[in-house]
């Protein structure tokens, strides 16, 4: 879809995202051998809401890191992680983005940070964001104190996110829930449909 038709065809807004953060990883770090064994705990969760959330025409945001590489490009990193011998193999694998979907890179732990998120949200009149990903004590919760100091309503289902300790993970819910009113109720609980009918009634 080309920009001058973007400006005149509204088919992609919508008061409801879902964020996919840091799915699409290598997991080639320190530490990167813990998360991958969580991650594929919760990997047919996240690939459950995104079907569903693309069902409801709710649009799917892609995060990833750039790795400190400035001139990263999301579909080599896609490339990479699908089909080298990596440990985030298997979770790119299920969690592939679509060509409708959207990708944003982002140098520091919040996807808000220099990224362009703030922005595709505003275009797409996102009122609502729910943050799936890794690593739930890290760029979860960094991206969640961004949104919230934007005003954004949080979900952070807690079946689709994951950290390498899940002590950690689990002290990150609870400090979001508290500190961010964040729900973090499972994704099974979500009601997709209430939520853009709440908005549509405001």
């Amino acid at each position: 879809m080309s920009t001058q038709q973007n400006l005149h065809d509204d088919s992609d807004r919508s008061s409801v995202a879902l964020l996919l953060i840091d799915v699409i990883n290598d997991l080639e770090f320190e530490g990167g051998e813990r998360l991958a064994s969580q991650a594929l705990r919760i990997v047919q969760n996240i690939a459950t809401l995104k079907r569903l959330a693309k069902s409801k025409k709710i649009p799917i945001i892609y995060a990833n890191d750039n790795f400190g590489k400035w001139q990263s490009d999301f579909r080599k990193l896609v490339d990479h992680c699908v089909a080298e011998p990596v440990r985030g193999r298997p979770v790119a694998q299920q969690l592939l983005p679509e060509s409708d979907d959207y990708f944003v890179l982002k140098p520091k732990l919040s996807a808000f940070y220099s990224t362009t998120l703030d922005l595709l949200l505003k275009y797409l009149r996102v009122r609502t964001l729910i943050l799936t990903g890794f690593a739930g004590d890290m760029c979860i919760l960094l991206t969640a104190g961004d949104a919230h100091m934007r005003d954004y309503r949080l979900i952070v289902p807690a079946d689709c996110v994951v950290s390498e300790d899940p002590g950690s993970n689990q002290c990150a819910l609870e400090l979001m829930n508290r500190s961010l009113d964040v729900d973090v109720s499972v994704s099974t609980k979500i009601d997709l449909n209430s939520l853009i009918g709440q908005h549509i009634q405001q």
